[in-house]
């Protein structure tokens, strides 16, 4: 890889951004300008550290805890861009370098957060907060930086350092094998079918399997790949069981065994969990992880999904029998499996329903609805989205766009990235490469969005189905968390709270575009949007029980105490044996392909959807209550409560701030269909 250092380039990283919005240069970044970026960079931050460390002044929080905050910032600023390209844009020479990147950061931040001056500075404001003047924010900080070192080892001895800096960088390199391997074992697979194969499938899904073929030097046949997406529109729509099942088996095992094998990866990186827990005192990981949570224990987040995962198995079981009864009309003795139970239920949609998921998608188009979040957007609150031309993107698909308010002041910058590429992570996520602050001014965020929609063919529309849609709102809802944000300090902005608080934002937002003046906004006829209703809560046990299956597996892995000749594929089925997974459900995601925990920061978390769900529930009932969706003050109030204070507060205190009361679950119940069970009775 070319130094761009000895070849007298300029390198872009390193420079000022001074385009529109200061937003980064992409046209003129390459891969090779990372490795000397980070270098500088770093060396920079350790310049800027020793120089707090070693500060002859008495710690205080302007030269201590202030002083951190604004250091880092060129470091933070070429990490951030890093990592946004490695999952959207994960060329050759990006991955090439990915897990270079990630050692040495991870030993960065180790050497910086071990530093016993620097600690000892923190500690003694941390200890003296009390009695400094600082306002609530700039004790939540204080109280954050202390936190973070000591959950970061700062408390340990010397050689307990060394060892548990070990861990992290190991931890680190893991967790990019692990994804690299899930996008390897993704692009290696492929399913070619012929036309006859594709009996009941959209025009657009075909169309997208003959370009698929074309590519792969296939023309004249089809190929199926397994974007989550893709796979969920054939498992809905193709008649050819057989064909049903190769693909569900294709999508459920990737990196089971085989060449990309990541159960000696999970097996390594939840036993280097475990001990790292234990050297800070912590019974399990699950008990360090969740004790910087709204759950604060294990054992509250296993209770909340113990008392939805009864209610929810007694209504998959009905929905179940409906299904296995169409089935048995078709083809008598076969039992229904788990590759069955889209097409059946789609069937159940249509014909109880009147809900058609290929008619249904004819009004999504995604412009339209992307146009339409920006819509909701502006009605809630004041926001204004416009189409930049003369910002640089990353990828042709990119698009950026300048957002404002009411008043036409400078809110930030988004893009949106949707559609599916080789190179891109599968799901769909948002983040940041600046995020909202003022220590020293007001610096507007800028943000990403970025999804695995199918393309469509030149000139065609790209229609989504209406979970996509969901999902496209649902990352919209991130990105307004990070936009809306108003806090002083950086590390406290947006999106960087909790991980049961964090889709809190983003679940709410998914319930707009299942409203009726929306989906009448995108022409949909009454009666598709009233089969759209019924058949959401229609689904819920099964859409409940995939979710809650993969989110107390991922809590009782990591609440084990050991993990002495751990197999993975054995936890699992015992583990879905014991939970008592009704016949017919797969978990969404299997432990070898679960991004979320392996490779994203929800280890012991994914039960935090449900969580949020709760929150998100609870407050939505309160837009129902006004009788307006788009009710002015209360959407002034979510904005000011929950979006601007980020991690400023305590989220619960947002929570109550924005609602009155603490959270109440019945919500969640009730929207999901689970409080009633017409023809079952619940033990």
């Amino acid at each position: 890889m070319t130094d761009v250092r000895d070849t007298g380039d300029t390198n872009p990283l390193l420079e000022p951004w001074e385009g529109p919005f200061a937003a980064p240069p992409f046209d003129r970044i390459r891969p090779e300008h990372f490795r000397p970026a980070l270098e500088a960079a770093m060396a920079g931050h350790r310049a800027e550290i020793e120089a707090i460390a070693t500060d002859p002044a008495a710690p205080d929080f302007a030269n201590t805890i202030e002083a951190l905050e604004r250091a880092g910032e060129a470091l933070a600023r070429v990490r951030r861009l890093f990592w946004a390209l490695s999952s959207a844009h994960g060329t050759e020479g990006i991955r090439a370098i990915e897990q270079w990147v990630s050692a040495v950061s991870s030993r960065h931040a180790s050497e910086i957060g071990h530093d016993p001056r620097l600690f000892a500075r923190v500690a003694s404001v941390w200890e003296n907060r009390g009695a400094l003047d600082l306002t609530a924010e700039q004790t939540r900080l204080v109280e954050n930086s202390y936190d973070r070192m000591v959950r970061g080892g700062a408390l340990l001895d010397g050689a307990a350092k060394l060892r548990f800096a070990a861990i992290d960088a190991r931890l680190a390199e893991l967790s990019v094998q692990f994804g690299q391997n899930i996008l390897a074992a993704t692009q290696a697979f492929t399913m070619l079918a012929d036309a006859d194969d594709l009996e009941g499938l959209p025009a657009a899904a075909i169309d997208a399997a003959a370009r698929r073929a074309e590519r792969i030097g296939q023309a004249g046949r089809y190929a199926l790949g397994l974007d989550r997406g893709e796979v969920e529109t054939f498992l809905t729509f193709a008649t050819r069981r057989d064909l049903r099942e190769t693909l569900w088996r294709g999508f459920t095992s990737r990196c089971d065994g085989g060449a990309f094998d990541n159960n000696p990866l999970i097996a390594e990186i939840a036993a280097l969990r475990l001990e790292s827990a234990g050297m800070l005192g912590f019974g399990s990981y699950a008990d360090f992880k969740l004790a910087d949570s709204m759950a604060r224990t294990p054992d509250a987040a296993a209770a909340l999904m113990e008392r939805v995962w009864a209610p929810a198995k007694a209504h998959a079981q009905v929905e179940r029998d409906e299904l296995q009864a169409l089935m048995d009309a078709e083809r008598p003795g076969a039992i229904l499996a788990p590759w069955d139970w889209l097409f059946y239920a789609e069937r159940i949609r249509r014909e109880r329903y009147a809900l058609d998921g290929a008619a249904v998608a004819a009004y999504l188009d995604l412009d339209a609805v992307r146009a339409a979040a920006f819509d909701v957007a502006g009605r809630l609150y004041g926001l204004r989205f416009g189409a930049r031309q003369d910002v640089a993107v990353y990828q042709a698909d990119v698009r950026a766009w300048e957002v404002t308010d009411a008043d036409g002041g400078a809110v930030g910058l988004l893009y949106t990235d949707y559609h599916a590429r080789p190179e891109k992570h599968g799901g769909a996520w948002m983040g940041s490469l600046r995020v909202q602050e003022k220590m020293d001014g007001a610096v507007a965020p800028i943000v990403y969005t970025v999804a695995n929609f199918a393309r469509p063919q030149p000139g065609a529309r790209a229609l989504l189905a209406i979970d996509e849609a969901r999902t496209l709102f649902h990352e919209f809802g991130h990105a307004l968390h990070a936009l809306l944000s108003d806090v002083t300090y950086p590390s406290l902005a947006g999106t960087a709270v909790c991980r049961d608080f964090v889709e809190f934002p983003s679940k709410i937002m998914e319930h707009w575009i299942v409203a009726p003046e929306i989906l009448r906004g995108l022409g949909m006829p009454d009666a598709l949007i009233a089969g759209i209703a019924r058949a959401d809560v229609a689904g819920q046990g099964h859409a409940t029980v995939e979710f809650l299956a993969s989110a107390m597996l991922d809590l009782a892995l990591h609440r084990r105490t050991g993990f002495a000749g751990f197999d993975a594929r054995v936890f699992e089925a015992e583990e879905l044996a014991r939970i008592g997974i009704p016949e017919g459900i797969g978990m969404r995601h299997r432990l070898p392909c679960f991004s979320h925990i392996f490779d994203g920061g929800y280890a012991s978390a994914y039960y935090s959807y449900l969580w949020a769900e709760v929150l998100d529930g609870d407050a939505f009932e309160a837009f129902i209550e006004t009788g307006d969706l788009f009710d002015a003050a209360l959407a002034d109030r979510f904005r000011r409560q929950v979006l601007a204070f980020g991690d400023s507060r305590d989220p619960m205190e947002s929570f109550i701030a924005f609602r009155g009361r603490a959270p109440d679950e019945s919500g969640l119940l009730r929207q999901r269909g689970l409080t009633a069970l017409p023809e079952l009775e619940l033990a």
